[in-house]
């Protein structure tokens, strides 16, 4: 039976495409590096900030400087770009009590202040971002963690997810994934809107296929 539903945070909380476009185009402007293309931006969407670094700076010879320069950046002006997606106020709420909330997510440092500016902080029994793990997704480690903390198996949760990183992740926690918004994942469930979202976890609360299944 159904007990946790766990979240991704990027293309699932929020559209914050233009806020990662804008904060990776800032520090690639310091170093005098070309605008992210179609690739990058679907790089750094789901990856780390470490891993889109590495990535973004492979040919750049001094990566160590590039880092410095980011620990030090302020990503306060990058947060308001960031805009929840509809109707997740209103199923997180649904979720209550009944069901356990989790989030999931690559982003390190930022997570709480996104949070805390959005005033989601609440709403979540527990945060696992990568700061918190050894090895970010799609390594599970994440899911692990949030399944010891409430002693629950992977069958009696959920992730909802958005990226190639979160159907990787969800298949080496063995827990089923939710396809938020992206028909091409391998997915058991796909969700085009949180307003539907409801329907979905009655249904598998119930022990049914679901509504929305793949």
């Amino acid at each position: 039976m159904l007990k946790l539903v766990a979240f991704d945070c990027d293309g699932v909380l929020f559209d914050s495409r233009q806020a990662n476009i804008a904060f990776y185009n800032s520090i690639l402007e310091q170093f005098g590096q070309p605008h992210l293309d179609a690739a990058a931006t679907d790089f750094v969407h789901s990856h780390t900030v470490f891993g889109s670094l590495k990535y973004l700076f492979r040919d750049y010879p001094d990566l160590d400087t590039v880092l410095q320069f980011v620990r030090n950046l302020d990503y306060q002006p990058f947060i308001p770009m960031m805009v929840e997606e509809p109707h997740l106020r209103e199923f997180l709420q649904f979720l209550r009590p009944q069901f356990t909330s989790a989030l999931a997510t690559n982003r390190s440092t930022t997570t709480a202040a996104v949070l805390k500016y959005h005033g989601l902080e609440e709403h979540f029994d527990l945060v696992v971002s990568a700061q918190d793990v050894s090895h970010p997704k799609p390594h599970p480690e994440s899911f692990w963690r949030i399944l010891e903390h409430f002693g629950l198996k992977p069958e009696q949760a959920i992730f909802i997810g958005d990226s190639r990183v979160d159907e990787e992740f969800a298949r080496n926690a063995g827990v089923p994934l939710v396809a938020y918004r992206n028909p091409e994942l391998q997915a058991d469930f796909y969700l085009d809107s949180f307003a539907s979202a409801p329907a979905l976890i009655t249904a598998l609360a119930a022990g049914e296929k679901g509504p929305l299944a793949g």
